[in-house]
Parts: structure tokens; sequence; C-alpha cells
């Protein structure tokens, strides 16, 4: 059996390391690792924000700019000029514009709107570094700006929109290798930061969208208003050496799926938040530690590899569930902790193979119990009583020689006369007799809740509060006592229907204190009771022979008892090698068959 289970035990986790593999070598676990990935940005985000040295201001284009602003988007030159002066006035370090502006002049539509913006540019350029963004096509080559535009923002002064979404389409992680051949294309969040850093070479990696918390917006009316207004003050409050970035806010445009809504403004509106927040947490990570780096593989394989040795746990239900909540809490907390000081573990197939572990092992060993728990009763069920089985199948009973003090009540039963009554049987013929009496006698003591200690030729020794403790002991013992006897008028008549003679019995009951367990030596014993209680119990089932009732008890075990005004009293008597005991008698009714003579 143990060369099996040691089998089973290594074939479950040859199972567990093919599941490790293959989650890890495949995309099946993906979904999860994203869920988790963006569950633990989430709540970073709400309690636990990385602070941020360099902040990105963003000014966006709202409703309110909109109704302020009547011309078609493709005319507003004049409006990106105005902010571009307000830009220069502010002294901000950095302005980046995630806008698309047009491949060619709009002068013939409204004459004098190129030269505003070029304007703009013009007041900017000595002060604040420009990035205009740009789109590309559906073969991701970059879409065309009217050429002015382009010179006046200089080397540098573009930067690609594209961004690089997930498999489920959610932007996670910045990069620039978006080429064709993977090739990189320079970024509006890179290109500015290589404004402010020209040695900066920004790598791949993945957006902490937790870091500084919920960004907010300044109108671009609002800012333009500040410029027209002359009104050099708040623009410097706001924008003073930060990096600005200009972009939509509006409802249905340009919209990306972000892992967290980074746009408190619209707390309903899900994960498809405005583009310029990408390009702005982006650049936030970028400015304050770099974004959030990936450890190797290999870490992953390892701690999924460690992971799979909680296969080797065996634990009950209870133990089980609560090391599968202390492992997954521990699991994401350690690796949120991780996130926050800017290094990504993925944990989601580690943890995923770690509570397959326990599961799987779990599950394997309530199978092997069960199994184990069907041998057992197949084997020795016609050995202990059910409910010293049903103790030794749950593990409560103790393994060891050795006993323990239980207020029991103690059941001793003999056939009167049956020296006699065997002096003309077959020896196979008595052994048959004794088992008919016998089965009836176990479901009587069986079903009362008695566990039969042992058979002593014709008697039988039981014991009520043990291994399982009753409140009071007697109550199961008496009643077991008269389904005895009503059993024996059945199993009589049958006698007598086979020409055969009646039997009788005598049942002696008390009640006290014993010390119950396993009796005898290592290489045999049994579950039984020593005590006191115990040899009493046999002393007065000895007196109903001479008493004339079929069923004796002590005082004490009258006083547990509601029926007492049942029982004769037959006062007090000596018994062998103890003090005199008070007596009580009870009969069945006139349909008992047997006699105590």
């Amino acid at each position: 059996m143990r060369d099996f289970t040691q089998r089973v035990v290594g074939s479950g986790y040859a199972v567990v390391l093919a599941l490790a593999a293959l989650l890890l070598g495949t995309s099946l676990a993906w979904p999860l690792e994203f869920g988790v990935l963006d569950a633990q940005q989430s709540v970073l985000l709400r309690y636990a924000p990385p602070p941020v040295r360099k902040d990105v201001v963003i000014v966006g284009i709202d409703e309110a700019t909109l109704q302020q602003f009547a011309e078609p988007f493709a005319l507003w030159h004049g409006h990106i000029g105005t902010f571009l002066r307000g830009m220069a006035l502010a002294k901000a370090s950095v302005v980046g514009l995630d806008v698309v502006l047009p491949s060619r002049s709009f002068d013939s539509v409204l004459p004098g709107s190129d030269a505003k913006l070029l304007g703009g540019l013009v007041a900017a350029r000595p002060l604040v570094p420009v990035v205009l963004g740009t789109s590309a096509d559906d073969t991701g080559q970059p879409l065309p700006i009217y050429a002015p535009f382009v010179t006046l923002a200089g080397a540098g002064g573009t930067g690609s929109l594209l961004l690089a979404p997930d498999a489920d389409h959610v932007v996670r992680r910045f990069n620039e290798n978006l080429g064709a051949a993977g090739q990189p294309i320079p970024s509006l969040a890179g290109q500015m930061l290589r404004k402010l850093n020209p040695r900066a070479v920004p790598q791949p990696g993945l957006i902490n969208y937790a870091m500084g918390g919920f960004p907010r917006y300044i109108p671009l009316q609002q800012v333009n208003q500040w410029v027209d207004a002359g009104d050099v003050a708040p623009l410097a409050q706001a924008f003073a050496g930060k990096p600005v970035l200009l972009g939509s806010v509006l409802p249905f445009e340009d919209r990306q799926i972000q892992p967290v809504n980074l746009a408190g403004w619209e707390p309903d509106n899900g994960h498809n938040v405005p583009g310029v927040l990408v390009h702005a947490q982006a650049l936030r990570s970028l400015l304050n530690g770099g974004l959030a780096v990936q450890v190797g593989e290999s870490w992953v394989v390892v701690l999924a590899l460690l992971c799979s040795l909680l296969w080797f746990l065996q634990l009950r239900t209870h133990t089980a569930i609560a090391v599968a909540l202390v492992f997954t809490l521990i699991s994401l907390g350690a690796t949120s902790l991780l996130l926050h000081h800017g290094w990504y573990l993925p944990v989601a197939v580690p943890l995923l193979v770690g509570l397959l572990a326990l599961a799987g092992r779990w599950l394997l060993t309530a199978l092997l119990e069960m199994g184990e728990r069907r041998r057992l009763r197949a084997a020795f069920a016609g050995y202990v009583s059910p409910p010293v089985m049903q103790e030794i199948l749950q593990r409560r009973l103790p393994v060891g020689l050795g006993g323990e003090l239980r207020h029991v009540c103690m059941l001793f039963a003999d056939i009167r006369g049956f020296t006699t009554l065997s002096e003309g049987l077959a020896p196979q013929a008595v052994i048959a007799l004794l088992n008919r009496y016998f089965e009836q006698v176990n479901q009587a003591i069986h079903g009362a809740g008695g566990t039969i200690s042992c058979f002593m030729g014709d008697g039988v020794m039981a014991i009520f509060g043990a291994p399982q403790s009753m409140e009071k002991p007697s109550v199961a013992a008496f009643a077991a006592a008269r389904v005895m006897l009503e059993a024996l008028q059945g199993l009589n008549a049958e006698l007598q229907a086979e020409g055969r003679a009646p039997i009788a019995i005598g049942i002696g009951l008390h009640v006290g204190e014993a010390i119950v367990g396993h009796l005898g030596s290592q290489a045999r014993h049994d579950y039984s009771a020593i005590g006191d209680a115990v040899n009493v119990a046999s002393r007065i089932e000895g007196l109903t022979k001479e008493l004339g009732h079929p069923v004796v008890c002590s005082q004490a075990v009258v006083d547990e008892l509601a029926e007492s005004h049942l029982f004769t009293d037959l006062g007090l008597q000596a018994i062998k090698g103890h003090s005199p005991v008070q007596v009580w008698g009870w009969k069945p009714g006139p349909l008992y068959c047997g006699s105590s003579r």
C-alpha cells in the first residue's frame, strides 16, 4: 500500500510539473496574468501610489473648449499657437502635442492661421522644446505634417503617437520598437524625455499606472484665456518647469484601454480613457525612476517550481484552505510591494501552480483516505464497534496503549443456564445459536450508541459514553437493555417454532468513572475499560438470577434516568469484593418469554 501511495504521489507531482510547463510555455495564463497585474496596479493607485518628483501637467481639449472654439479642429492653428506662447511665458520644461497637425496648409480656408501656429512655435522655440505628435497609416508608416511646422519644431521635434497594446488590447507597456521589422520609432513620451535629457535612452518596460495617483487636467480654453489676458502668474504656477501634454479628453475621441481608470473625472467610463493619459503616464514613469522592469523568465520558472513543492504538503481541509489563503495573500502582497518599487514579477503562473498543487494534493489525499477507510471498514468492521470504527476513521482515537478517565455506563449481559442449554446441542448448533443471539445484541447496543468491548462466551460487555462522550450514558444503556429484551422475545418465538427451548438473559448496569482506551500489549490489544464501575456492573449482572429481574441496575443509574418509577427497589445487595450496593430491578412485561430462574 505504501509503495502504491508513493507511486500515485509521484505521478501526481509529474502532472503538476506538466501543468506548470504548459502554463509557462503558452499563453493560456495570460488573461489571469493580466488580471492580477491590473488589480495590483489598481490597488496601488488607490491606496499606495508611488510618489513622483517630476509630474506631468495635462492640458485637455474638453467640451468647454469645444464650445469656446467654434471652428473645426483642423482650423485651430491659432488656438494651438496661443497655447504654445503661453507655455513659453510659463517657462514649461517641455511641451508635447498629442494632437495630429495637418499635412498641408489651411490658409486658403482661414487666411493667417498657419502664421499663428508658426508664431507660437517661434515664440516657444528658444524657451521650451516642443514635440509634435505624429500618426501612422495602416502599415505603420508615419503620416507627414506640414513641413514648416516640423522645421520650427527642430531636430527630434516629432514623436509617434503609436502605442503597444497587449493581446487583450490593453496598453500596459511602453515600447518604441514598433517598426515593421522591430526597428525603433521615437515616441512622443520618449522624445519629450530626450528633450529634457539628451543622454536618456528610454528602454521598453511596464508603464507604472499607479505612480503619482490620479492626474487632473487644465482645460485648453482656460489656458488660452490666461494667455490672452496676459495673466502670467497662473500660467507660471501651473506649468513652470514642468512637462506639459496637450491632448483630447473628449468622451468619444482618441480613447485607449488602460488597465486602470486614470480619468478620475470620469468614474463610470470603465477603462476606456483618453489616450493623452497613456502618454502622460508613460512620461511620468520615464521621469521618475524609469518604467517597471520585468524580472527575467528564469525567476518565474524557479518560483513556479518552488510553488509546485506545495504538492508534498498533506493537509486537512481547513488547514489547506488556510494555507491557500495565506499563500495567495503573501504572493500578491510581495509582488505588489515589488511593483511599488519598480519591479514586475509575473506571479499568476507560480500562484496558480501552487494553488493547483495544494488543491490536487488535498484531493488525492482525500481519495486515498476514502479508499483507506473503505479498506479498514471492510477489514475490521466485524472486530470493533461502529463508534470505535468511526473514531479510527476520523483519526480521533489515540494510537498507543493507555486510556483516559471517562464517565461511562457499563452493560454486562449473560445467558442464564447456558451451560445446561448447550449440553444437548452439537458444537455447531451452539455457535449458530450464539451468533443468532449476538446479532440481536449487537444491533441493540450499537443502535443506542454503545460500544461492544468484548464477547465472553455467552456474555457481552458494552460501554456507553466512550469513545463518543454522552451526557447521560445510563439513558442509552437502559434503552439498549430494553431493545435487547424485546429482540429476545422475537428470537424465542423463532426457537419455540423450531421446537427448541427459549433462552433468558440477565443484564447488569452501573454508571461511574472508568479508564477507557487501548488495553493489552503492542502486539494485541482491545478497546476496553477498567475500574470500579466495570467491576460493579459485572457483579450486578450476577445478581439478576437470584433477584428475579432480567435488568438490575445501581442507584447511580436510576438517578440518571427519567423513568425511575418503572424500577423496583431491591435494597442493598452484597457483592463480591465490594461494599453493599443499592440496586433496582426492571421487568419488560408479560410478553417476556424468558425466566430468571
